[in-house]
């Protein structure tokens, strides 16, 4: 087994996660089977209980696992499914130590960082890095690990004295690290300053982990004499010193990493096999990929009526998956992202500009999006964006939050029921259309909701839906919710014509909800959009049919 560290310098947010990502897709392009692990070190056991200020949004697992966004794009990079066990927190090691302190099996030990954390990191490591990446039950051979935060961070130290001491463990040959630092480039000077990749190599350098390889983020290409003297001062060669400017999408990292050399350093530093001529199509459809995004010239405008809008990786997997459904359908997705509470009437008093603005963005769209969310803040703004969408047959899309929503919109609207709502918002109301689920355990915060993928099956053959994903009789999606539509409302809302097309396999969760007459309206329990709903709903969108032969593509989304 052969391990690649990534770790990142001067300031968090720099690029590790698509670094690592666009790493794994050029070692793939190789016939080489990659899988990732991504270690955040802060003591939360996952990243479940965030708030989606603070870490942007939850990714969830096939398996129910909560995780960090980072392993969305590894899947999405690589096409491969994790497991909870890639997200290694410093709350899980802690956990598991301390488990079996409480079992005896230190033997009366003194419990301390170094080495029984230190060992239960690298132990971890090795355990994950072994487990098969895909139904082919393939065992990767090499494994991407990218370390969360900064190095210098003092929460961060414990996994770089484990990853010290793991180089020798798995010896040098099979460990290689790679450093993701920030090149600054002001506006007053213009000049490429180095300062603070040096200082940043120089502290890992003093924690005992030599980089390999140095990874420089900019605004422009680096000019010769900045990379000479980040070799100069950094213990790296030249060719050692690799650059990813700003460029126009994502889809362009792994060919900038490739042009610089990237394969052929991985192949040598590591002893891996030279690469078969055939895996050598996926980067041949990659650059394809690049360039037709680069030349698209139909635009779409959605608009995206959330709650968490300041910080757009709050809604990443929404996000990319529009992008790549937009890409999929020959169309420039122009994503406008307004605050459902600027849709409220109240909004008039406190910013009528805001309010006004947003109405405007609201109506010019070509199709809403309504996703998750938890809270009562901005829910009649969404409720207001879902009556808009029905009433002026604006193609809508609603996504865990967004179906309820829709449902009390209905409830209200087209039942006459005017305090329909959710008992997560008004516990009292007569008419509880949304319910909590009976699986949800309030007590417990963490990993207590619906989680993980599951099948929704299609009750009705003449569905829309079921029809946009081929006559097919189930489809599986991935969960993450705590409430659900009222089973004892359902037959009062299918009279008045809206259709619980997709149930869960005991039939009681309403999963896929579809308008009668209104092919572009339609909703989804589930709280990741993946690849085909997003496709679906491009297509309403944008008036375009979603056939057999629409291009699915499993990379970037």
């Amino acid at each position: 087994m052969k391990y690649i560290l990534v770790t990142g310098g001067v300031i968090s947010g720099v690029g590790k996660g698509v670094i690592a990502s666009s790493i794994g897709t050029i070692l793939k392009s190789s016939g080489i089977a990659v899988t990732s692990i991504k270690i955040d070190p802060y003591i939360n056991i996952d990243a479940g209980t965030f708030s989606p200020y603070e870490h942007g949004e939850v990714f969830v697992l096939a398996d129910g696992g909560e995780v960090d966004l980072d392993l969305g794009n590894y899947e999405r990079f690589l096409d491969i499914t994790l497991h909870r066990d890639n997200n290694i927190t410093t709350g899980k090691i802690y956990q598991s130590v301390i488990n079996k302190e409480r079992r005896g099996d230190y033997l009366g030990k003194t419990v301390q960082v170094v080495p029984h954390i230190t060992d239960s990191i690298q132990e971890w490591v090795e355990r994950v890095s072994k487990r098969p990446v895909d139904q082919s039950q393939v065992i990767p051979d090499v494994c991407i690990i990218e370390l969360g935060g900064t190095i210098g961070d003092i929460e961060g130290m414990p996994f770089v004295e484990a990853f010290r001491q793991f180089q020798f463990r798995v010896k040098r040959e099979n460990f290689c690290c790679v450093h993701v630092s920030l090149v600054p480039q002001p506006k007053t000077t213009g000049e490429q300053k180095t300062k603070p990749t040096q200082a940043s190599v120089r502290e890992l350098r003093g924690l005992g982990l030599s980089p390999d390889l140095v990874v420089c983020r900019s605004n422009s290409p680096l000019i010769n004499a900045v990379k000479d003297k980040i070799s100069l001062f950094c213990h790296v060669e030249p060719d050692q010193v690799f650059c990813v400017h700003d460029v126009t999408s994502l889809y362009r990292v792994p060919l900038l990493l490739e042009d610089q050399g990237a394969k052929q350093f991985f192949i040598k530093r590591l002893g891996l096999p030279e690469p078969a001529p055939s895996p050598r199509k996926l980067m041949i459809k990659w650059k394809e990929l690049a360039d037709r995004y680069d030349r698209l010239l139909k635009e779409v405008t959605i608009v995206l009526v959330g709650k968490y809008t300041q910080l757009e990786d709050a809604y990443a997997s929404v996000i990319k998956s529009l992008q790549h459904a937009a890409l999929a359908s020959s169309h420039r997705l122009d994503l406008k992202c307004i605050e459902a509470a600027d849709l409220e009437p109240s909004m008039v008093q406190e910013d009528a500009q805001r309010y006004h603005q947003a109405w405007k963005e609201l109506v010019g769209a070509n199709g809403i999006l309504v996703p998750g969310g938890f809270g009562i803040r901005g829910t009649e703004g969404k409720i207001l964006a879902v009556q808009w969408a029905r009433t002026k047959n604006v193609p809508f899309l609603g996504v865990c939050l967004g179906l309820q929503c829709a449902v009390i919109e209905f409830g209200r609207n087209v039942l006459q029921w005017s305090d329909a709502h959710s008992t997560e918002f008004n516990p009292n109301t007569e008419h509880p259309v949304v319910i909590e689920m009976p699986e949800h355990n309030p007590g417990q915060m963490g990993g207590t909701m619906r989680l993980g993928q599951r099948k929704t099956l299609f009750k009705s053959k003449d569905s829309y839906v079921r029809k946009l994903y081929h006559n097919k009789d189930y489809v599986e999606e991935r969960h993450r919710h705590r409430y659900e539509v009222n089973p004892a409302f359902v037959s009062q809302f299918e009279e008045k014509g809206m259709r619980f097309v997709g149930r869960s396999e005991d039939g009681e969760r309403m999963e896929i909800m579809e308008l009668n007459g209104k092919p572009g309206f339609f909703f989804n329990a589930c709280n990741l959009m993946w690849l085909y709903i997003a496709i679906t709903s491009i297509s309403s969108f944008v008036n375009l049919p979603f056939t057999k032969e629409t291009t699915i593509i499993h990379i970037p989304i």
